[in-house]
């Protein structure tokens, strides 16, 4: 038995024992808003027919494009166009125009800005005994300079006429197709600035996050108004404790620590579901974006993706391709509804809400704990006694719904199917990195999880899932955080066998992609990449002293190099 949605707000659904409440689930599509109130950026006839008329090799171009003027004159003279053209769709030639008379060129709104607290000898340096790694690092510490960006203050004083959301302070961008901040990707990006001694610019970077909060009351997906509407998984309390275990600001903790408790809420509040297993209830979190129509950064291909669909049916896809956009996984078999392979699944089969991830509840349970180490460190203990409770219901219910007995570790739930997703995803061992575990055993029983399925056989890392759906998170991709979030929560382990499992992913990361820098110069010194730079200077201070640069035991597979330009040209 299926749980239908469609006309209920709330949805119950019982099977052996489990029941399910999704508070707000909206299944009636019909009425969703769009992703911003933007008639140029977000939604409307003009962004559609640009779109639709692909002007431009990526459709993200289009909207990252400033205004040269003001939206109401622009949508006025697009208007007047469509109004005199017959049938009221203008010829490509006509778009082609219009949109250069009435758009300037991506990239307008940023200056030149180098971070000022940027050095050329990192301590770093002197733990990497391998001299060509040493060397290595060095070069991308050398990239930070190149990724860095300040949005100009005209954004501030003229935001109509720009997609581009303004923060206040630098930032580093993830590079190539990407010129604006991106939310999950800065944590990797934090870690790596602060190993590089940078902690201003690590700093700034934090404020940014904290005034988008305290403007929206969420941090966006990323940088544009057409991300508004969505976010990603959430990680600004992470990047308040790797700051402060550099820098020791508790001053700055006290001043915006009510901040991290907004964006905890807004998950709370906006992604919550209701679980009940045996006679205990669980409220855990999920991705769920009620948002309407194709986004408008691949809307082309959200459109098509729809277009034998009726209109009820194509907004709910549309809603449900921007909740695993919000995922970070844009797009993977992770989330769709007809796993696991063989069983036939395409992207049109996306159904992410339906999803309940085990690593976004891995990430609020350490938001949990910090959030009760904070306040206990500034002396509110009815805070933090508060916090610490939430943090334990947490690993109660990530015990109770996550951890499948049979396989050895936590698996995604599926809310329609009401059970859970045997694949593999590097995801799955999330709890261990982020310490949502109570029994000592488990870092043990991931082992054998591991040990127990060919994914340690893929010799230059851990690949992003087993199946091949052509889909840039699955086989053949990897993924630098999931090889982080893998490697460090094996690493710290108690357990030995762990332990040797996370040098030997370390190694076989660091190796590969040297070996690729090395022959392309393109993984970094075209693209830069900040989270790839972020995660390989973390290997390099784990394992500084043992990592070396030597050739793997076994030839490059064509996967892994698939997998380096996915990291350089996709999102």
């Amino acid at each position: 038995m299926a749980c239908s949605a469609r006309i209920l707000v709330t949805a119950w659904c019982f099977f052996v024992g489990i029941a399910v409440s999704v508070p707000g689930w909206q299944g009636l599509v019909y009425g969703l808003p769009p992703p911003c109130e933007s008639q140029i950026y977000c939604t409307g006839d003009l962004l559609k027919q640009v779109q639709l008329a692909r002007l431009f090799s990526d459709d993200k171009h289009f909207v990252d494009m400033p205004l040269r003027e003001t939206p109401e004159l622009v949508l006025k003279k697009f208007q007047q166009l469509v109004n005199v053209t017959p049938g009221g769709i203008l010829s490509k030639e006509q778009l082609q125009q219009f949109v250069s008379s009435s758009f300037s060129d991506s990239g307008q709104e940023f200056e030149q800005w180098e971070p000022q607290d940027w050095t050329s000898s990192p301590q770093i340096l002197a733990k990497i005994c391998d001299q060509k790694l040493q060397a290595w690092a060095s070069d991308l510490n050398a990239k930070w300079k190149s990724l860095g960006r300040k949005i100009k203050d005209d954004v501030r004083t003229h935001p109509m006429f720009y997609s581009q959301i303004y923060v206040p302070h630098p930032l580093m961008v993830p590079g190539g197709r990407f010129i604006e901040y991106y939310y999950w990707d800065s944590y990797w990006v934090i870690e790596g600035l602060l190993l590089s001694e940078m902690a201003v610019t690590a700093k700034g970077m934090i404020q940014n996050f904290l005034y988008l909060v305290e403007r929206y009351g969420h941090i966006p997906n990323g940088g544009r108004v057409y991300y508004l509407r969505r976010s990603q998984p959430p990680f600004l309390t992470l990047m308040m404790d790797a700051y402060l275990a550099h820098a020791n600001d508790t001053e700055f903790l006290r001043e915006n620590i009510h901040l991290l408790e907004v964006e905890y809420e807004f998950w709370q509040r906006n992604r919550s579901v209701s679980i009940t297993v045996g006679d205990r209830n669980h409220t855990l979190n999920y991705y769920n974006v009620q948002i309407g129509e194709p986004r408008p950064e691949s809307y082309s291909k959200d459109w098509e993706l729809a277009a034998d669909l009726n209109e009820d049916a194509r907004q709910e896809l549309w809603a449900e391709l921007k909740s695993a956009a919000e995922s970070g996984w844009d797009f993977s078999s992770r989330w769709f509804l007809s796993w696991p392979p063989p069983l036939p699944a395409t992207l049109k089969d996306t159904k992410a809400r339906a999803v309940v991830p085990v690593d976004l509840n891995a990430f609020l349970c350490k938001t949990e704990h910090l959030l009760a180490s904070f306040y206990r460190r500034l002396g509110n203990t009815t805070k933090a006694a508060q916090f610490q409770a939430t943090l334990e219901r947490r690993l109660e219910a990530v015990q109770a719904v996550f951890w499948n007995e049979a396989a050895g570790v936590w698996l995604d739930f599926n809310l329609l199917k009401k059970q859970p997703n045997p694949a593999f995803y590097p995801s799955n061992l999330a709890p261990l990195w982020t310490d949502c575990f109570s029994d000592q055993a488990a870092a043990e029983r991931a082992v054998r999880y591991l040990e127990g399925s060919t994914v340690l056989s893929y010799k230059n890392g851990l690949p992003t899932s087993l199946a091949r759906t052509g889909e840039q998170w699955d086989l053949p991709n990897a993924w630098p955080p999931l090889q982080h979030m893998v490697i460090a929560g094996l690493a710290k382990s108690s357990s030995s066998r762990a332990k040797e499992i996370a040098f030997a992913l370390a190694q076989n990361w660091v190796r590969t992609n040297f070996a690729l820098y090395k022959k392309y110069q393109a993984m970094f010194e075209k693209e830069g990449f900040g989270w790839t730079n972020g995660v390989v200077l973390q290997l390099l201070d784990l394992y500084g002293d043992r990592l070396t640069s030597g050739s793997p035991s076994t030839p490059f597979r064509a996967w892994i190099i698939a997998a380096c330009i996915f990291l350089l040209n996709l999102k």
